[in-house]
């Protein structure tokens, strides 16, 4: 009983080290993404200060949700990895409906856009085809 009373002690106080120190690594390899996708967010287009990121397996969706404005040029800009095409990410609006899919136009990292009218909507993230696990980073800019 004494044994397990340590063990359990000593898992108590050491495993939040040993799970903090990997999800800093997560976090760089989310960081070095995030960067490279902001290569697409260049003049004329300026992010709008948020990076919507998440860890996914082959297998999982992100959903991320945004307000655009009536009137607004947008860009999206989706990465996942160290090279272009391994995020799929598709718009609905808040019926589920499809507005747009980058995986139509063979994952394109980008996609430019003009809302006439203000709309809410879903921004759905996937890993690539033949991807098991990744970070996704969203980024979201606009037209000056």
């Amino acid at each position: 009983m004494k044994k397990l009373f340590l063990l359990f002690t000593f898992l108590l106080f050491t495993l939040p080290c040993f799970l903090e120190n990997s999800g800093n690594g997560l976090l760089a390899q989310c960081d070095t993404i995030a960067s490279i996708c902001s290569k697409h967010m260049l003049s004329p287009y300026l992010s709008d200060g948020q990076q919507y990121r998440a860890l996914l397996l082959s297998d999982q969706n992100a959903e991320f949700h945004a307000t655009f404005f009536g009137g607004s040029t947008y860009r999206i800009a989706g990465c996942s990895g160290l090279k272009d095409g391994n995020l799929v990410f598709s718009l609905f609006d808040e019926q589920r409906n499809l507005i747009f899919t980058n995986k139509e136009h063979q994952n394109s990292p980008f996609w430019d856009f003009k809302i006439s009218s203000t709309l809410d909507v879903i921004l759905e993230a996937s890993l690539a085809t033949g991807t098991q696990s990744g970070c996704a980073v969203v980024l979201i800019g606009f037209k000056q």
